[in-house]
Formats: structure tokens, sequence, C-alpha cells
């Protein structure tokens, strides 16, 4: 005759139920507690997280410096989009995109931002998109 293991043997093993619902709290609870954690380390101001870009990149930069930099990632995330868009018109254009372009389209938008920012900062005057050119009425 088989006993039944963890019966018969005289060791005290929970039901499988009980062992998967404390496992799966201890994983809850773990998740949050990292999230917790993680989320004390952001911070409410302008400072966004940035994955290809350094934040402090531009931050002694001067205005002119900053005018060249916003024009030439201007440039570059434009043409990252039209061979984007050229790409998504051929057969298997979804895969090229995400796998040769994407990753820089995203890398030339985040400094763009942090050029626009420090500039921002810096009070620079630069041109088209920064001032409205409507009046107040």
């Amino acid at each position: 005759m088989v006993a039944a293991r963890g019966v018969a043997s005289g060791s005290v093993c929970p039901p499988m139920p009980d062992r998967i619902a404390v496992k799966l709290k201890r994983a809850i609870m773990l998740a949050l507690f990292t999230g917790a954690c993680l989320g004390g380390c952001t911070s409410t101001s302008q400072n966004s997280v940035t994955f290809f870009a350094d934040p402090g990149k531009y931050e002694f930069s001067s205005c002119q410096t900053l005018a060249a930099q916003r024009k030439n990632w201007q440039q570059r995330q434009q043409e990252l989009k039209l061979r984007m868009d050229k790409a998504e018109r051929s057969p298997g254009g979804g895969v090229v995109n995400l796998l040769a372009y994407q990753a820089d389209y995203t890398a030339a938008g985040e400094e763009l931002n942090l050029v626009e920012r420090s500039a921002r900062q810096k009070n620079c005057d630069l041109p088209e998109n920064w001032g409205s050119n409507s009046a107040i009425r």
C-alpha cells in the first residue's frame, strides 16, 4: 500500500493551494515594496526618465550650442520618421522599424527634449517654436 506523501510519513506539509497562496502573497508584497522604493527615487520636478540620453549633457552648453543641437536633433528625428514611414510601406516594415529605427527615433526625441529643457532653463531665445506669435487681446 502506498501512503500519501506527507500524511503517513509524519511530516507536516500544507496543502498545495495554501502554499500557492502564500507564494502569491509574498510576490505581491515584494512587487509593492519594490514599487514603493523605486517610487521614492522619482521626483515631481521637470526631470523625466531618459533611457538613451544623459540628463546633464547640456547643463553647461551655451545658447548658441543649444540652438545648433536643437536643429541637429530635429533634423535627425525628421529623417528617422521619413525612413520609418518608408519602411512601413514595405513587407516586414514593422519589424525593420522596430529593429533599425525605433531606438534611434526615441533617442533623438529624448535628446531634443533635453536640449529644449536646457534652453528654457537658461532663458535662451530660440527660433520658431519658442514663443507665441499672437498678440494678447
